[in-house]
């Protein structure tokens, strides 16, 4: 395994439209209208709820949009014709029961909402799709259907950026473990995580070099994992990044690091009052900058 990181920066330059456009307001009214229960069987209601409201969003921004199958994935493409492999952007919007899951996961559902709105601002045709899978909290459920669904077409899938928990930072030194004892590793959580394996590592070089570029002030430490090691560590398999993987596609994980970093991780006091919504604003600016510079190299 390698570490990738990189240092935040106190200059910067100018940000392209898009990126200035992401707001905390709009990121905090999302996870605000989240963040209650949403189980996807013991707070039946409160899921099927959170599943119509990011369907709406999606189909406000111009997308065409279905909640696909028992699950109730919400799969929003786009309306246009896409002549080239799609970039797919996910996070799962259930909640562990009777919790609010407001960093787990209503931060990835809002930083999905704005990445969607940044790129539908950037052009109708471009080959970008988004999904919320449900059931995450009970095995994966909803990713390993979206994935079941698209065998044997993965090879329409370019690549994956999955969205974990991205709204909880800390400045305080100790506020961060690792999963894995990695030489180097930050001991403070004020970093977004990129976890990437054989297939997908190159996506945390382009991550890396669009945080130097455009989002200087973010943190960013990328795990790289080679030669299939993931296959021997199911600590790195905990979010919907896995069926992709398993399915030889490439994906890579955003992560605040969980309960390595937020305390309030699986517990009744994961609210929205604790979460960051400056570092939200600047991993999903960082999101934007690498879905579209991915989409226009190839």
């Amino acid at each position: 395994m390698e570490l990738r990181r990189t240092k935040a920066t106190t200059h910067g330059g100018s940000l392209i439209d898009a990126l200035a456009d992401v707001s905390e307001p709009e990121l905090f009214k999302t996870v605000v209208e989240l963040a209650e229960p949403r189980h996807m069987f013991v707070q039946r209601a409160q899921n099927r709820k959170a599943a119509q409201f990011i369907a709406d969003a999606f189909e406000e921004l111009g997308y065409a949009v279905e909640i696909e199958g028992e699950l109730r994935n919400v799969v929003a493409m786009p309306r246009g014709a896409v002549d080239r492999p799609l970039v797919l952007v996910g996070a799962h919007y259930d909640s562990v029961p009777d919790t609010p899951g407001a960093d787990d996961n209503a931060s990835g559902i809002a930083a999905m909402l704005a990445c969607a709105r940044a790129v539908a601002s950037l052009g109708t045709s471009l080959p970008v799709g988004f999904v919320a899978w449900n059931g995450e909290e009970d095995g994966l459920l909803g990713s390993v259907e979206f994935v079941a669904r698209r065998q044997p077409a993965g090879a329409s899938i370019a690549a994956v950026h999955v969205l974990e928990m991205v709204g909880y930072a800390s400045h305080e030194a100790g506020s961060q473990r690792m999963p894995l004892p990695v030489p180097g590793a930050p001991d403070v959580g004020d970093f977004i995580g990129l976890l990437t394996n054989q297939r997908s590592n190159h996506l945390v070089e382009l991550a890396a070099k669009q945080a130097e570029a455009l989002v200087p002030e973010l943190p960013v430490v990328g795990l790289k994992v080679y030669l299939g090691l993931e296959g021997w560590l199911p600590v790195l398999h905990r979010s919907d990044h896995s069926p992709f993987w398993k399915a030889k596609i490439p994906a890579m994980l955003w992560t605040d690091t969980a309960e390595f970093r937020n305390p309030n991780y699986h517990r009744p006091t994961d609210t929205w009052e604790t979460l960051d919504y400056a570092f939200m604003r600047r991993v999903t600016q960082l999101l934007v900058a690498t879905v579209a510079r991915q989409v226009r190299t190839g």
